[in-house]
């Protein structure tokens, strides 16, 4: 079973509307005493970083999912992505869950509109097992104005916008996409099908 975790700030039914399209069993739950009976994780998010680290950690969430993770796989999008490294940079310095090494910050792209919304290519630097059959100058959905900056060995897949934006990372079970799976066609499907028969 694949818990979807409800902390008040995720893009919850469509992320849950694709795995159920997927044929997943997946669940979700706002009940941290429900992550220890899941197989898999999933962290959406949308706002703003602080705001939706203070509902993690008041809920009791954040510590259940830094426990669950160092022993099945963790899946975060879109904000749920950006919290599971080190720090975030948006209004104020907020800690994260320190799952990745690095931080989050606004997105330097001169003379480009921010937030970066729409279709990009992606760019492979490593492989992992969520990008496999994603191939180079597949196009993924994304919007936002803040990108990981990370060590490049955690970054599956990027995307570039006057900068380098890490679109796919990991670290052991740990897997982020900053793009919207659920809203990527085809390719986020697959990469949602990927994670969802991980076998770790």
């Amino acid at each position: 079973m694949i818990a979807v975790i409800d902390y008040g700030a995720g893009n919850l039914f469509s992320v849950k509307n694709a795995l159920d399209f997927l044929g997943a069993d997946a669940e979700i739950t706002s009940d941290r005493d429900a992550l220890p009976r899941a197989d898999k994780l999933i962290l959406p998010g949308v706002g703003a970083f602080p705001d939706a680290m203070r509902m993690l950690e008041a809920s009791g969430l954040a510590e259940a999912i830094t426990r669950e993770a160092e022993r099945k796989p963790l899946l975060g999008i879109c904000l749920g992505m950006q919290m599971l490294f080190d720090w975030g940079f948006e209004f104020e310095k907020t800690r994260g869950l320190g799952l990745i090494a690095g931080r989050v910050d606004l997105i330097s792209a001169p003379g480009l509109k921010i937030p970066h919304i729409g279709w990009s290519d992606v760019k492979r630097a490593a492989d992992c097992p969520l990008s496999d059959g994603v191939e180079e100058g597949d196009r993924l959905y994304f919007v936002h104005s803040y990108k990981a900056v990370t060590d490049m060995s955690n970054i599956s897949l990027y995307a570039e916008y006057g900068d380098v934006i890490p679109g796919l990372v990991f670290k052991s079970n740990v897997f982020g996409c900053q793009f919207h799976p659920e809203k990527s066609g085809s390719v986020g499907l697959r990469i949602l099908r990927n994670f969802c028969e991980l076998d770790l």
